[in-house]
């Protein structure tokens, strides 16, 4: 990749957005950006836990396997989000694996000359500290879902989220583009891939939501809310 693109790749993330152009340059000069194809291995379990990643376009599957080797999905990440960030974190071990679902623009940077990096660039921790902490109270949500709510409204408090966090609101609609795979979606919520059809297509004939393999639109968010409330 050219250095200029990758460059700007940086400049327009949204974490490096306000850094100077000295700051970026040296950004630009600890980081490596590649282009990795759909169901690629970013990272595996069990391996030195070295770098974090900062996902430019694309998506990425976080996922670990279980005892009788089943596989469980933790997250899915969007355009503009952190993964592997518990590298930072001081973790010395992976203990899930990342793999794209889909052509993926990464930007890599090992966690010491991140470290360092931050340390010169003192705001940097100030936003780091608040993407955390976002991430950690995205988990307490789902923890409590899974201890509160049933399937149903699992389903519809993960719709939600998903499109605080990656929709458009336009008038009264808010857009998600792309929308996730039903599977994906039961993963995430603990519900079987039936269940979450069954509560999209309900949703889809009231009209609170429409929905294809592209796309998700919330044509009523205060219904939703009501659901869930």
């Amino acid at each position: 990749m050219a250095e200029k693109s990758k460059l700007w790749y940086l400049e327009n993330f949204n974490l490096f957005e306000s850094l100077k152009e000295e700051s970026l340059m040296e950004l630009n000069k600890i980081s490596s950006m590649s282009e990795v194809n759909k169901q690629q291995p970013i990272y595996f379990a069990n391996e030195p836990s070295k770098s974090i990643f900062f996902l430019k376009t694309g998506r990425v599957k976080i996922a670990k396997y279980l005892a009788d080797g089943s596989e469980k999905t933790l997250s899915i990440i969007n355009p503009g989000e952190i993964f592997g960030e518990m590298a930072y974190l001081d973790e010395g071990q992976r203990t899930d694996y990342a793999m794209t679902i889909e052509p993926s623009m990464i930007c890599a940077i090992n966690k010491e000359d991140l470290a360092t990096f931050v340390a010169n660039n003192p705001t940097l921790n100030i936003k780091l500290t608040k993407i955390f902490g976002l991430k950690l109270r995205n988990f307490t949500e789902r923890v409590e879902d899974l201890i509160f709510k049933d399937a149903d409204q699992r389903v519809i408090s993960f719709l939600m989220r998903y499109a605080e966090k990656n929709g458009k609101k336009i008038g009264d609609q808010i857009f998600v583009k792309p929308f996730l795979k039903h599977q994906y979606i039961g993963e995430l919520t603990a519900c079987s891939r039936q269940t979450v059809n069954y509560v999209l297509t309900n949703l889809r004939e009231k009209g609170i939501i429409d929905f294809d393999r592209k796309r998700l639109t919330i044509n009523k968010i205060e219904e939703l809310r009501k659901l869930v409330s």
